[in-house]
C-alpha cells in the first residue's frame, strides 16, 4: 500500500515544531507500525535527511516505549495494544496517516515523536514500592494469607506499563488511572497495609507537582489503556487518599 504520512518534528525541546509530510510506498499490511517508520527511516537516510526519532524498546507490547497518537488515538486506532503491535492491515491503500507525539505540560516534547516521561517515574519514587527488612527475617510471601479476587485485582493493577496512553488521551492530561493502579496494586496487598497512607498522599502530591490534569470520568484513559486498566482502580485511589487525609 502506498501512503501519506503527517508527522511532528521537532528538532529538540526549545524549538518549534511542525507538521511535515512524506510518502511511503510498498507497505506491506503485515508489517507492523514501527516496521513502516523504519522503512521511512531507511528512505530519509538515503535521501540524506534526518530520520524521525521516536521511542521503541521490546516491540511485544511489553515495555509501553514505543508511544504515538496516531490519528487522534493513542496507540492507534485498534484496542488492548501498544503502536509496536499494531498492524499496517488497519489501514488502506492511500491513507493520510497523522503521527504524533503525547501531548501533555507533564510530558514535554524531547525531539519528534519523543516525550520526556520522567514525571511517572517520579510519581513512582514518592511512594510506589513497599519497605521491606532484608536481613534474613523476611516473611515468606506464600504464608501470607490473600484472597484469590484480592490477588486478581492487585495483578490487574500492576499490568500497568507506564506508557501514558491515559494521559495522552485525556482531555486533561490526567495521571489517575496511572497513580490508580500504581496504589492499588499495593493497597490491596497485605504487604502494602504498612505504608499505605504515606503512599497515596505522597504519589498524589507528586502527581499534581508534575502538572498533571485532574480526572472528569470520561473514561478515555481505560479504552485507550493497552492493557486494559480499570477505571475501579481511580475510584480506590481516592478511597485510600480519603481515609489517609481522615487519619491525619
Amino acid at each position: 500500500m502506498n501512503l501519506t504520512l503527517k508527522i511532528w518534528r521537532q528538532k529538540g525541546a526549545n524549538d518549534k515544531g511542525k507538521m511535515v509530510d512524506y510518502k511511503v510506498t510498498d507497505i506491506s499490511e503485515h508489517m507492523s507500525f514501527l516496521e513502516m517508520m523504519d522503512v521511512l527511516n531507511e528512505q530519509l537516510i538515503a535521501e540524506g535527511e534526518e530520520p524521525v526519532a521516536f521511542d521503541h524498546d521490546c516491540r511485544e507490547g511489553i515495555c509501553g516505549m514505543c508511544s504515538m497518537y496516531i490519528n487522534g488515538e493513542a496507540h492507534g486506532p485498534d484496542r488492548g495494544i501498544t503502536t509496536c503491535q499494531l498492524h499496517m492491515r488497519m489501514f488502506n491503500d492511500g491513507d493520510t496517516i497523522t503521527i504524533e507525539p503525547w501531548r501533555a505540560k507533564a510530558f514535554p516534547v524531547i525531539k519528534d515523536l519523543i516525550v520526556d516521561r520522567t514525571s511517572f517515574e517520579r510519581i513512582q519514587q514518592a511512594g510506589g514500592y513497599i519497605s521491606v527488612n532484608t536481613s534474613g527475617n523476611t516473611q515468606d510471601a506464600n504464608a501470607i494469607p490473600i484472597s484469590k479476587h484480592a490477588a486478581d485485582e492487585a495483578m490487574d493493577a500492576a499490568t500497568c506499563i507506564g506508557c501514558g496512553a491515559c494521559v495522552a488521551t485525556c482531555k486533561n492530561s490526567s495521571a489517575m488511572l496511572f497513580v490508580g493502579a500504581k496504589v492499588s496494586q499495593y493497597a490491596l496487598l497485605p504487604q502494602g497495609q504498612v505504608e499505605a497512607a504515606d503512599r497515596v498522599k505522597n504519589m498524589v502530591a507528586q502527581m499534581d507537582l508534575e502538572g498533571f490534569g485532574n480526572c472528569t470520568n470520561t473514561g478515555a484513559c481505560e479504552v485507550e489503556c493497552p492493557k486494559g486498566i480499570s477505571l475501579t482502580n481511580i475510584a480506590r485511589m481516592n478511597r485510600e487518599f480519603l481515609k489517609a487525609n481522615l487519619k491525619g
